[in-house]
């Protein structure tokens, strides 16, 4: 499993704001990853959150862009691509992970990613913070995204 060896963050986001940036497709795996993502919120005592619904996880990036160039101090992205049998799956999950990477670079706002990329709906539900899932990727990227902030604050 990909959370073997994952750290134990614990943070601090009192007075940031935070907007989640959230796909709508695969209903049952996205409503875990952001009930996942503001429980984590709620225990990292985030009292300013946004919740931005978009389309699809080809969609993230411009709704990241715009938060960040809006004042959020941290943005969270969710979203799931489930491979299937063409190269779709490749050139949304390419442009979903770089257009995220850029929104984050250019801007100097951290983006928390919990972009699952799975060849299946199991793997999706294993990582989506369900009753009987393994991981909570919403809450992860929570925890990345704040951390990240509180680091950069060192610089």
């Amino acid at each position: 499993m990909s959370g073997a060896g994952a750290p134990r963050i614990e943070v601090d986001g009192a007075g940031l704001r935070v907007t989640v940036v959230a796909a709508s497709w695969h209903t049952q795996v996205m409503d875990g990853l952001l009930a996942g993502a503001r429980g984590a919120l709620e225990r990292a005592g985030v009292a300013n959150v946004r919740v931005v619904r978009v389309p699809g996880s080809f969609e993230l990036p411009v709704a990241a862009a715009r938060a960040a160039e809006h004042g959020a101090d941290a943005v969270v992205a969710l979203g799931v691509v489930i491979r299937g049998g063409t190269p779709h799956f490749e050139y949304v999950c390419a442009a979903a992970t770089n257009g995220l990477t850029d929104v984050s670079v250019r801007t100097g706002v951290p983006v928390g990613f919990g972009v699952l990329t799975c060849d299946d709906e199991q793997q999706a539900l294993d990582r989506a913070g369900l009753p009987g899932s393994r991981e909570d990727k919403g809450a992860e990227a929570v925890e990345a995204a704040i951390a990240t902030v509180v680091a950069l604050r060192d610089l």
